[in-house]
């Protein structure tokens, strides 16, 4: 029997009925259809559906959407601004730090958090900080570099 939840995503509030054991990522993905939030090994072991739950990075395969309720949730989505796209998706792109792009939004997000908790961490920091982020294409020190170089001024 589904239930009833409020969730704000991207900062738009929801009201809708959910089945109580439908993923967070299934739920954005299939009902919202904000399809920037990839599923992998739906495990919690590549990073791939990484959003931002109440200012923490989450594994979305992981969590319930009932347990969401009355949340605000962030997903690539959410990045861009009508100024444009985050600076972090600018850096992404000037570095080269996207390739076949099935990690960039789970790395963007994991980096995001990062970044409004540190705003210019090491880089161990940032290691550490997408550690729970697989990527298969390139070798991590592009995304590493775009990182440190949000707030670089680079």
């Amino acid at each position: 029997m589904k239930r009833m939840i409020c969730i704000t995503i991207n900062g738009k509030k929801y009201e809708l009925a959910v089945a109580p054991n439908r993923t967070l990522a299934d739920f954005l993905r299939e009902e919202l259809l904000l399809t920037g939030t990839k599923k992998g090994c739906d495990m919690g072991e590549c990073g791939t559906c990484t959003v931002i739950m109440n200012g923490r990075a989450v594994n979305s395969c992981l969590v319930l959407a009932v347990q969401a309720a009355g949340k605000e949730i962030t997903t690539v989505e959410g990045l861009e601004t009508e100024d444009g796209l985050h600076p972090l998706q600018e850096k992404f792109i000037e570095n080269g730090a996207i390739q076949c792009g099935f990690c960039t939004s789970g790395m963007l997000l994991s980096a995001k958090t990062l970044l409004d908790r540190n705003p210019h961490p090491t880089e161990k920091e940032i290691r550490t900080a997408i550690s729970g982020n697989l990527c298969r294409c390139t070798g991590y020190q592009k995304i590493v570099e775009s990182i440190k170089d949000v707030n670089e001024g680079r």
